[in-house]
């Protein structure tokens, strides 16, 4: 098929959420509540952290980042539902529909590799804490976090530069978000070069920040266990809590959801996975 022969799509509907139309009131309150409590909570994350002096230390440092990375991605997913829901008026544009999947993808990995740092920090705390000052220096803690940034936006460029190489049949619906897989069933191209991308920069944005997690946290363990006392035990736990927490609800939400819905075609399964990695997730951390 020639080119000039595909649509040239201005315009996508974003379905929602399968509800009835005089359910919306409620979903709307619902996950505006939701929505709100996250970015207070991140808000006062930040806040707390900027005004405290004993917290302007590494480990505060790239948490602030992680909560603003958080609200980010919250703000850029669930903005444009909220909108939608309150006026009826479900349709969004190529330009707003390229713009959102970039902001997803680029906050997604940013998150992924801030929690790989932030394991190398602890590590450092725990196994180095004599030498944890001069190690975990103010430039070295800058460097990790803009190349956590540059390599997120590097990685999403290139997805959504492939993309923007598509050409789009008539079908216009998209799910719920603008997800870069529900966006490439809609092409009329042929996408083996895409789909070879997605692979690869996928397996680098989750399994090498997730090697990372692993490899510190065995490193802390085996650092842990050569001192077996109790009081070490729980200055660890201490140290490590918080930062386990978040890897936990992180990866354990991901893994759970899309590995269980894998198998299934279901659309409200689909539906039920996008907002508990995008709204629910978040509002937990």
């Amino acid at each position: 098929m020639r080119r000039e022969n595909h649509s040239s799509m201005s315009e996508y509907l974003l379905l929602g959420l399968p509800v009835h139309l005089v359910q919306q009131g409620m979903y709307f309150a619902l996950f505006l509540g939701m929505y709100l409590t996250t970015v207070l909570g991140q808000l006062l994350i930040i806040m707390l952290i900027r005004l405290d002096p004993r917290l302007h230390t590494p480990m505060y440092f790239f948490f602030s980042h992680l909560a603003l990375t958080d609200i980010s991605f919250l703000s850029v997913m669930v903005l444009k539902m909220l909108m939608n829901m309150k006026t009826q008026d479900h349709s969004i544009s190529y330009a707003g529909r390229v713009t959102q999947m970039y902001f997803f993808l680029f906050l997604a990995c940013t998150d992924n590799l801030l929690l790989s740092v932030m394991a190398y920090d602890r590590y450092m705390a725990i196994c180095h804490p004599l030498h944890y000052a001069m190690l975990m220096r103010e430039e070295l803690c800058l460097c990790l976090l803009a190349g956590s940034w540059l390599l997120s936006c590097a990685s999403a460029l290139t997805d959504t530069f492939l993309l923007a190489q598509l050409s789009f049949c008539a079908n216009n619906i998209v799910p719920l978000f603008c997800e870069l897989a529900d966006l490439l069933k809609l092409s009329c191209s042929d996408i083996s070069l895409n789909e070879l991308v997605i692979f690869t920069t996928r397996a680098a944005a989750v399994i090498l920040p997730l090697s990372g997690i692993l490899v510190s946290y065995g490193c802390t363990g085996v650092s842990i266990l050569r001192v077996p006392s109790t009081k070490g035990i729980c200055k660890a736990l201490s140290t490590c809590g918080s930062h386990l927490s978040v890897v936990s609800l992180f990866y354990g939400t991901m893994m759970a959801l899309y590995f269980f819905f894998s198998s299934s075609q279901s659309f409200d399964k689909d539906i039920i996975a996008s907002v508990m990695c995008t709204v629910v997730t978040p509002m937990l951390n």
